[in-house]
């Protein structure tokens, strides 16, 4: 099972936009957005 960090690494963001990203919360470009769901599934 990976970590928020594991994908933050993976899709070269920061955790905190990960986690933003999981928790649509804050703003996230779309295609940021994109590449973190891409990683997580």
């Amino acid at each position: 099972m990976a970590t928020i960090r594991d994908v933050a690494r993976l899709a070269g963001y920061s955790p905190a936009t990960v986690s933003r990203v999981l928790n649509q919360s804050g703003y996230v470009s779309s295609a940021a957005q994109a590449k973190i769901r891409a990683i997580i599934q």
